[in-house]
């Protein structure tokens, strides 16, 4: 009914997560913005699939801007220092501006996901 997908040429695609490189027929699509069924424009990254299984499934509204975000953010003040951006500072930037952004509300608890 609809059809092979045209992949161009590309037979091997990277994992984003773990940096394997698997056949592109064996990798599962990742969308940054949580909606792989829309697919005009976007350009998609890929999963092996033990990654894809180990990624949490759970909605995640506004999250991946909220760390682009975070992430230009910090790049403009390391631009303004010497001193380059560290994992330990991003992830205090993002418990603060979480934090701020969901001051109070009630957010699920990651122990509690269920598939």
């Amino acid at each position: 009914m609809w059809g092979a997908r045209d992949n161009g040429d590309q037979k091997t695609v990277t994992c984003v997560a773990c940096g394997t490189s698997v056949e592109r027929k064996n990798a599962r699509e990742y969308d940054k913005q949580g909606d792989r069924w829309e697919r005009h424009g976007k350009e998609f990254e890929h999963l092996c699939k033990g990654c894809y299984q180990d990624l949490c499934h759970q909605p995640r509204d506004g999250l991946e801007s909220m760390l682009i975000n975070i992430e230009e953010n910090m790049k403009l003040q390391s631009q303004s220092s010497s001193k380059p951006e560290s994992q330990s500072e991003f992830l205090t930037q993002y418990i603060e501006t979480a934090e701020e952004q969901y001051d109070g509300e009630s957010t699920p608890d990651s122990n509690s996901q269920s598939e």
